[in-house]
Order: C-alpha cells, then sequence, then structure tokens
C-alpha cells in the first residue's frame, strides 16, 4: 500500500474539473451587467405565464402588463405624480427633523459623559416601544395633520442615526484626542477636525437606514386619516380590491427607496473618498 504524503506549496496544484462549471458555461456570454437582472426576468416571466393561463385571478395576482398598464394610467392623468410629490415632502421632512436631532444627540452624548448617563437611559427605554403603539397618542396630540405624520415619520428617522453617530464618536481612537491637546485643539475644533471626520462612516450609515425607516413609517402614517399620498392611495385599492393599484404603490415605494438610497451611497462616496478602507 502506497504511504501518502502531505501537500505543500511547491507542489503544482491539483486540477478539479467541475461538471457544473461546464454546464453554467453559457453564462459567461452573458454581460455582466445583465447577471443581476436574470433572476428578475425569469421571476417577471412565470408571472406573467401563470396569469395568462388563468392559474391565479386578476384580483389575487395581477399580471405584470396589467400593472405597467395601470401605472401608465396613473401617471398620465397625474395621479401618480400628486400622490408621490406628497409623500416624497413627507418623508423628507420628517427624515431631517429626526437625522438632525439625532446627530446632535448622539454627538452630545458621545462626546460627555455625564450627558450619556443622563439622556442615554431614557433615549434607550424610549427605542424600544413600537412606533405603532405609539400611533394613537401622536393622534390624541397632534391630530391626524401634517405635523403629526411628520412627528411619527422622524421619530423612526431619529434612533439609527444618534446610535451610529454615538457609536462612531466612541470609536475614536483615543490616542488621536492626545494629539489634538498637544496640538492645542479647542473642543470645537475637535469636534470638526477629529471626531465628527472620523464618525462619518458611521454616521452615513445611519443616515442610510433612517432614510429606508421612514419610508416604512410613511405608509402607516399616511394611513392615520389624509386625503394624498402613496399610504393612502395603497389603502384605498385594498378597500375596493384593486389589486394593481397596490402593486403600484408598492413598486413606488422600491423605486423612491432605492434612488434616496443611491443618493446617500454618492454622498458617500464624495465625502469618503479620502479613506483607504473605503474603497476596500
Amino acid at each position: 500500500m502506497a504511504e501518502s504524503r502531505p501537500h505543500f506549496a511547491s507542489d503544482p496544484p491539483i486540477q478539479v474539473t467541475a461538471n457544473s462549471d461546464s454546464r453554467l458555461g453559457w453564462l459567461n456570454h452573458i454581460p455582466s451587467w445583465l447577471h443581476g437582472w436574470l433572476v428578475p426576468i425569469v421571476v417577471l416571466a412565470l408571472w406573467q405565464l401563470s396569469g395568462y393561463l388563468g392559474w391565479v385571478t386578476p384580483t389575487q395576482l395581477p399580471t405584470p402588463l396589467a400593472i405597467l398598464r395601470r401605472f401608465i394610467e396613473l401617471a398620465l392623468n397625474g395621479e401618480l405624480y400628486r400622490h408621490v410629490s406628497i409623500s416624497f415632502v413627507r418623508a423628507i421632512a420628517g427624515f431631517a427633523l429626526g437625522s438632525i436631532a439625532g446627530l446632535a444627540l448622539g454627538t452630545f452624548t458621545g462626546i460627555g459623559r455625564l450627558i450619556e448617563r443622563t439622556l442615554d437611559p431614557s433615549l434607550q427605554m424610549l427605542r424600544t416601544i413600537p412606533l405603532l403603539a405609539l400611533t394613537p397618542l401622536f393622534i390624541l396630540w397632534f391630530g391626524i395633520g401634517e405635523f403629526s405624520k411628520m412627528l411619527l415619520i422622524s421619530l423612526g428617522a431619529f434612533f439609527p442615526v444618534y446610535l451610529n453617530t454615538f457609536l462612531g464618536i466612541r470609536s475614536v481612537d483615543s490616542k488621536l484626542f492626545q494629539v489634538t491637546r498637544i496640538l492645542g485643539f479647542s473642543r470645537w475644533q475637535m469636534i470638526r477636525r477629529l471626531i465628527l471626520p472620523t464618525a462619518l462612516p458611521n454616521i452615513l450609515l445611519g443616515l442610510r437606514l433612517a432614510l429606508g425607516i421612514s419610508w416604512l413609517v410613511l405608509v402607516f402614517a399616511e394611513m392615520m386619516g389624509t386625503s394624498s399620498g402613496i399610504g393612502i392611495m395603497i389603502e384605498e385599492a385594498r378597500g375596493y380590491s384593486n389589486t394593481d393599484i397596490v402593486f403600484v404603490g408598492i413598486i413606488l415605494f422600491a423605486i423612491v427607496g432605492a434612488l434616496s438610497d443611491y443618493v446617500v451611497r454618492k454622498l458617500e462616496k464624495k465625502l469618503l473618498g479620502w479613506r483607504d478602507t473605503y474603497t476596500g
């Protein structure tokens, strides 16, 4: 019986032939940018086929072509623009208010131990309360107007920015603080030239998370009572069993959310391009 020996780095590489690679070789002939669209295209084709063959009813699951026709119809009569523009203003206003408050309080609690011991326990308790549980209180206190919707969205956007700002500041190397003291930096210079640039990746991550949560909370906020907005459009369509309009609203949320995330990613690229770790 031949005795086996260990494989060393100097030995020639072992050739392994995978039959699966040869069977999937046709993928190499497809442009790389198209790879991510393969699964959605297959799903849409099967979806359209199942509706065409009558496997599902239009009320349960309208076909992609029916949803596209409804999308074009709403866009041409102006309904789509009206709902999207109002929802966009609500989401961005609530996001801006919550992000500014989260950035300010996250900075204060991250820098000052006394402020952290005073504010952070209360904020952490508030963070664990579901937003849906606070909706009745917002209606009782502020009514069903735009102000209550904006406050509900801002509360959802507040905590991702607050937590990530706090984490980013506490992640700053303590040796850098010693350098700034030697250089004679004032407290404001320390914040502007050391703390915020170092914590910027965490802050931008918090903004991306807050932006996504703002669109999620917007749906519930618009169902509190309003005459326009993507959320109320979906709710009214559900009441009349217009499933195609429900899908139009879902697609709108996906498109606007993806565009918002794209803007923040561009901002990250511009602000963090000087960091070697940003590009990997």
